[in-house]
């Protein structure tokens, strides 16, 4: 007897691959997995994907476009392009608040698996490219120093990031809290000593971030 069909099958299978990406890790997680806990066939799913790396990288570049999103939300206040602290601030605290995109964002073979291996290095290096031209448009508008290099801010700050989200390995457990807070005096050192005016643009927010996203690759 044929299954029922289920209405936004695409998503629902997207829902069902990154609740099992998460509990299981990628290499666990198959395809079977995913029909199963959806209520599909196994040809329902690849109906819908090619296979299982071709149902993560869609659940990442859902999830990319969601962080997105809400970095938008947060910043629909200021003014463009929104200054380099504002910019940090807001994507750490979309990033510490995504499992999954922090995954991606620290190669975790824990979760992604052989994924990581799978997607290859051009996608992060997109990211960073994005990042440097955001700071090389701040810099255009006056807002960081003139001096400043955006490669080697975006670098830095991208290593920084890396680094704290992956310390509680090294030092012992961190709470949500504690890394906020290690986050938010990186941006604190980034309005003082690179923003070019120093503005408080975006400390009302408490978080605010980036321009659009739209041109942003999926981690």
């Amino acid at each position: 007897m044929p299954r029922p069909t289920i209405p936004d099958r695409r998503d629902t299978l997207l829902d069902v691959a990154e609740r099992l990406v998460l509990d299981r890790g990628f290499d666990a997680m198959s395809v079977q997995a995913v029909a199963d806990a959806a209520g599909v066939s196994k040809g329902g799913v690849y109906r819908e994907f090619a296979g299982k790396h071709e149902l993560l990288d869609a659940v990442l570049q859902r999830s990319t476009a969601r962080l997105g999103d809400r970095v938008d939300a947060l910043t629909a206040h200021l003014p463009r392009p929104v200054p380099l602290s504002a910019l940090y601030r807001a994507g750490v605290e979309a990033l510490l608040d995504n499992p999954l995109m922090s995954a991606a964002m620290l190669d975790d073979r824990a979760v992604l698996g052989e994924h990581v291996r799978a997607v290859g290095p051009e996608r992060y290096r997109a990211r960073f490219r994005w990042i440097t031209g955001h700071i090389e448009e701040l810099r255009a508008a006056g807002q960081v120093r003139a001096d400043v290099d955006p490669e080697a801010v975006s670098l830095a700050l991208s290593s920084v990031t890396i680094g704290l989200l992956s310390a509680s390995a090294l030092i012992g457990p961190l709470t949500s809290e504690q890394l906020r807070a290690a986050l938010g005096v990186v941006a604190e050192l980034v309005r003082v000593g690179i923003d070019g005016s120093g503005a408080d643009a975006g400390d009302d927010a408490g978080q605010p971030a980036p321009r659009t996203h739209d041109d942003q690759e999926a981690p």
